[in-house]
């Protein structure tokens, strides 16, 4: 049998890095085992729809690399792949469930289950509605085949609930958790189709899985409690010889180990917990994105597959092939997994390092280009690799060059009372004057020079070098300063020195 997976986001939001590894594992096992990729909008829960949703989805997905072989936009045999679109699908195998006994046709009211709810808290007890309470209710079970009529073509509300058997055990083998058993005790009746015509995720879920030759689930920990009704859906419908195999996936837990990472954790700490940056189309809200943030998608695909999954060997970095390679279901731990932002900064920074001074120097100036500065690629290529080693996040190519780009006109004021002494500007002008006959100027003939007025005037190299630092880049950091001053150029460097001398006044 052909593997088939899917990854079957709901679109109510931004999609959480938990979410974005759950599509990585699966992208990973089909590809593994030569299969199909499919990616399946589930939005039935309109109340919950949120505009731009999907689009984001998607658009993560391709950013990673994660491409989908069916889906919104792709297509294929099995189309539509929103469920919003798929609705009229849904009912006739939601009233097969009521012929055949294992669903029933409820007719309470909201306020009826809020006051049993209620009810059932003052006595001290959890409200489940189950087969303890249904057989006291408004429901199709209790009711006549007439009364049912008439309610229907009255057009009385009505919800259609699965019937969970009684005294029952529902046993499973997860590929992740091995044999998990529940007892039918601890399930509530779900609602499979609502009053408003949609089905809900259950019913929608497992229809479209069947009918999707879905082979394997692969989901989060948290539909671990959905399984048992899923089963029970499955044989219900007499599909189970049908049923694909399930892996429900490990958390990824916060930085402290603690729970499951949440968006509050990352703006606590100051990291991303989204693959992209996301603009709230509600209260306009931004939250930070990975890729916004400076992070390369090699790294962050790498960084997840880790998270939860451990290859058997000391190998850290993985290329996407070398993933698909790797990856297998038994290796994905059944604990939570604890996210490391540190462990992500060094990733990227590996990446970073891995890229030719080409491959960074295009990056880079399609930034340089957002903030309005043309410069030529092989002198940014040459900026690159002066700062590469220092980069951890692609912002930091910014943050650490930007002087090649844009004169300084402040000046770090802590750097300038450290190096700024009163025969200071006396020394610089003379250091002007000697570069303005250094041929060529180049990182050599510069130092040299450099060097042999400091012997000449008895004066240390860091009375003149720091100093000189400050006014070529604004501050006490950057790069070896003869490799600055030789990019810079002669006529720039001598430009910065003399305004900064008027410049600065101490």
């Amino acid at each position: 049998m052909q593997v088939r997976v899917r990854f079957a986001p709901s679109p109510t939001g931004p999609l959480h890095i938990g979410g974005l590894r759950t599509a990585l594992y699966n992208f990973l096992f089909a590809r593994k085992h030569k299969g199909t990729f499919i990616l399946r909008i589930e939005d039935t829960d309109q109340t919950r729809f949120v505009p731009g949703a999907e689009e984001y989805i998607i658009e993560s997905l391709k950013w990673c690399g994660l491409y989908y072989d069916e889906g919104p936009g792709v297509g294929g045999p099995y189309a539509p792949y929103r469920q919003s679109e798929r609705k009229n699908i849904y009912r006739e195998y939601a009233d097969k469930l009521v012929t055949s006994g294992n669903a029933y046709l409820a007719f309470d009211t909201p306020e009826e289950i809020e006051s049993l709810r209620k009810t059932a808290e003052a006595d001290g007890r959890v409200f489940q509605y189950d087969y303890s309470v249904r057989i006291n209710l408004k429901n199709s079970l209790t009711l006549s085949e007439t009364e049912t009529k008439r309610l229907i073509e009255k057009g009385t509300p009505y919800v259609i609930r699965f019937k969970i058997p009684e005294n029952k055990t529902i046993e499973a083998n997860d590929l992740i958790r091995g044999s998990v058993s529940f007892p039918s005790s601890i399930l509530d009746d779900k609602v499979l189709f609502k009053a408003d015509g949609l089905p809900t995720y259950h019913l929608a879920n497992v229809v479209d899985d069947y009918l999707m030759k879905i082979t394997h689930v692969i989901r989060g920990e948290e539909w671990l409690p959905s399984l048992p009704l899923h089963i029970l859906l499955y044989k219900a419908f007499g599909w189970e010889e049908s049923m694909p195999q399930f892996a429900h996936l490990p958390l990824i837990l916060k930085p402290g180990g603690q729970g499951k990472l949440s968006k509050r954790d990352g703006d606590k700490s100051g990291f991303p917990v989204f693959p992209l940056q996301w603009k709230d189309p509600f209260n306009e809200e931004i939250s930070a994105g990975y890729r916004e943030t400076g992070y390369l998608p090699a790294a962050v695909v790498n960084i997840l597959a880790l998270l939860g999954w451990n290859p058997g060997s000391e190998k850290e970095i993985f290329s996407l092939d070398e993933l698909v390679e790797a990856f297998s279901i038994d290796r994905v731990s059944k604990s939570g997994a604890r996210f490391d932002p540190e462990k992500a900064r060094w990733f990227n920074q590996q990446y970073i390092k891995q890229k030719s001074d080409c491959e960074l120097a295009d990056l880079f100036i399609t930034e340089l280009t957002k903030k309005g500065i043309k410069a030529d690629i092989d002198y940014v290529e040459s900026v690159v690799n002066l700062i590469k080693e220092r980069v951890i996040l692609l912002n930091d190519l910014w943050e650490q060059s930007y002087f090649f780009f844009i004169a300084p006109e402040k000046y770090n004021a802590e750097t300038i009372k450290k190096v700024w002494k009163t025969e200071t500007p006396g020394l610089l002008e003379d250091i002007a004057s000697v570069l303005e006959n250094a041929e060529p100027f180049n990182q050599t003939v510069i130092e040299n020079a450099i060097k042999k007025y400091a012997e000449e005037h008895q004066t240390g190299m860091g009375k003149i070098m720091n100093p000189l630092r400050l006014l070529l880049v604004g501050g006490s950091f950057g790069p070896h300063l003869t490799d600055i001053m030789a990019l810079l150029g002669k006529e720039e460097v001598i430009k910065r020195i003399r305004y900064g001398i008027k410049a600065i006044k101490v």
